[in-house]
């Protein structure tokens, strides 16, 4: 009698090699998610090959994979650690293995590599209409948190005083502003850490890193990428990943920079990832005509919660 190879061979870590077949496990099992959730009509687009080398990248250690008796790829879990702040994204099981316990191995995986590498918050966004994965996440201890709204405001050029790019800084500099940075991340929130992210984004020429300092000191930056999300497509918008400012006037004046640099490119849009924890930069946005996109449920594991933050920070948890 013929079965069904049910064989699950991992975790391990992906190569470049791998992201063909990463793509087309992730543009199946997400248009199979849209479909599932009543969009039938929606087919998730492949993502550019080098936002892949990113998450890799990112990842480290984090990034895994697992494969069927063929060696076929039937699962992923893009698991990242900022310091202290851990999450996951994009994760997903192949289509034809969903509802076999698989989902739950990978997150499980995925929490303990965190945990063994000291996180102390451990969370992951999703979907807030998909109720499945609400559900499922919930039982296994996570809890839903605020929502994350995608925001875009338009390009607008602007003279912004006190802003710099850590990709025009010579190799000293730049090294000495990474440490201003990282200093001010953990003074604002403890324990984070973005260096990783702001280094693979120029070493990949992804994007830059927006500085805005006052009197020599810094007092806040953002991360952007302007490369293409999806695969075949050209450049879009500039993509705000993570901004750090020591107040709410100081990250809109990082907004403004953003956009400054949006027109510079020629980008028509700026797009940043707002937590609702974050009402007041949110509102002042909102405001000042921006625009609402998209929402996502952050869940957070109730065993290793979000800590209290001081100033304006933004983490993004999705690539």
């Amino acid at each position: 009698m013929w079965r069904a190879d049910r064989t699950v061979a991992g975790a391990e870590r992906p190569a470049s090699r791998d992201i063909p077949a990463l793509n087309r496990l992730f543009s199946d099992a997400f248009t199979e998610r849209y479909r599932r959730d009543g969009m039938p009509g929606v087919r998730v687009p492949y993502l550019n090959p080098m936002i892949w080398e990113y998450a890799i990248a990112d990842a480290g250690e984090g990034a895994m994979v697992w494969r069927d008796g063929r060696g076929d790829l039937v699962a992923f879990n893009m698991v990242h650690r900022s310091g202290r702040e851990g999450w996951m994204g994009p994760l997903a099981v192949r289509v034809d293995r969903q509802g076999s316990g698989l989902g739950q191995r990978i997150v499980g995986d995925g929490i303990a590599w965190l945990q063994q590498q000291g996180a102390t918050t451990i969370g992951l966004e999703t979907m807030p209409r998909t109720v499945e994965n609400i559900g499922f996440y919930s039982r296994l201890g996570f809890r839903p948190g605020p929502l994350t709204i995608t925001l875009q405001g338009d390009a607008q050029a602007a003279l912004i005083q006190g802003s710099a790019r850590l990709g025009d800084l010579g190799a000293g500099e730049r090294a000495a502003q990474l440490e201003a940075c990282r200093r001010l991340t953990d003074r604002l929130a403890p324990g984070v850490d973005f260096t990783r992210e702001l280094e693979i984004t120029l070493a990949l020429g992804l994007g830059d890193v927006t500085l805005l300092e006052e009197d020599g000191t810094l007092r806040g930056f953002a991360l952007w990428h302007t490369a293409p999300l999806a695969d075949g497509r050209g450049a879009e918008d500039l993509r705000i990943l993570k901004l750090v400012a020591s107040d709410l006037v100081t990250a809109r004046r990082l907004v403004s920079a953003a956009a400054a640099e949006a027109a510079h490119r020629r980008l028509a849009h700026v797009t940043l990832r707002c937590q609702g924890t974050a009402a007041g930069l949110y509102g002042t946005l909102i405001e000042a005509g921006w625009r609402v996109q998209w929402t996502d449920l952050r869940m957070i594991l109730a065993s290793h919660p979000a800590p209290p933050q001081d100033g304006v920070v933004l983490s993004n948890w999705e690539i």
